[in-house]
């Protein structure tokens, strides 16, 4: 399960995706998340999935790669599909003496979780796309204005890209923690909820100090280097548009008109 979370890791390939702009990539994502909560229609949804399907196509990231991420938020997916299926009223499909199951919830249920897949495979296809470092670029730069009203904006640029980058590496480290307390003859499985909960201890206590001393070594890794932040810095690679962040925008900015039009229609 730990190994399956791909938000956050970066995916090496030389596809359209990978060579186009990480502010065109970061703004692409972000009406793509509003149009999954515009959409709420089956043929809304229709687009939505053709749309994600073209983009996977043009990373050519294995369909496989981007589905075993989807492993992570199974019971957060299971626990929202359960608690709309029973809970919203509507036409009765099943009556049970404890619950029943009605026919807005079941729909509600199934959109809902296409809504969550679609959600996590679109933001992780952000992530296996585009560099740590060319994503810092990207939100710096669409957060520029707001260094006017005095907003740190390099900063909060370079925390989200470190907060990315440590997915993967404090995952990884959580799995050798778990190997390892399970190699001492630790279970994490037996026992009741408080129980298990109790033996997660062993390995949350190791997990944090490791991520303290990682983050204190990349801060006097950064002090050494001069680092003090984002004024006065200077690009080695400067971002700049071309034809096929062009290209992208105006194929996104059809797809939402569609979905838009989807909503006030249907």
């Amino acid at each position: 399960m730990i190994r399956e979370i791909t938000l956050g890791q970066y995916y090496k390939g030389d596809s359209i995706l990978h060579k186009a702009d990480p502010r065109t990539k970061i703004l692409v994502t972000i009406i793509y998340i509003v149009s999954l909560f515009l959409a709420k229609s089956v043929v809304a949804y229709a687009f939505a999935t053709a749309f994600l399907a073209l983009a996977i196509y043009l990373s050519t990231v294995p369909i496989s790669y981007m589905v075993r991420g989807l492993k992570a938020i199974f019971m957060i997916l299971l626990f929202s599909v359960i608690v709309n299926m029973i809970f919203i009223p509507g036409r009765i499909l099943i009556n049970f003496k404890i619950f029943t199951i009605t026919y807005e919830g079941l729909t509600t249920a199934g959109l809902m979780a296409l809504r969550l897949i679609y959600l996590v495979m679109g933001t992780s296809l952000m992530t296996l796309t585009t560099t740590p470092n060319r994503l810092t670029d990207g939100l710096e730069q669409l957060l520029g204005p707001l260094k006017k009203l005095h907003v740190p904006v390099h900063e909060i640029a370079m925390m989200m890209s470190i907060a990315l980058r440590f997915i993967p590496i404090l995952t990884e480290e959580l799995d050798k923690i778990m190997k390892a307390q399970m190699a001492r003859g630790a279970s994490f499985d037996e026992g009741n909820l408080i129980q298990k909960m109790k033996s997660m201890v062993p390995i949350l206590v190791p997990l944090f100090v490791s991520a303290v001393r990682r983050a204190n070594d990349l801060a006097m890794a950064m002090e050494s280097r001069c680092y003090n932040g984002g004024e006065g810095r200077t690009k080695m690679k400067p971002l700049k548009y071309e034809k096929r962040d062009g290209s992208i925008f105006l194929a996104t900015i059809v797809y939402m008109a569609v979905i838009v039009a989807l909503r006030i229609l249907l």
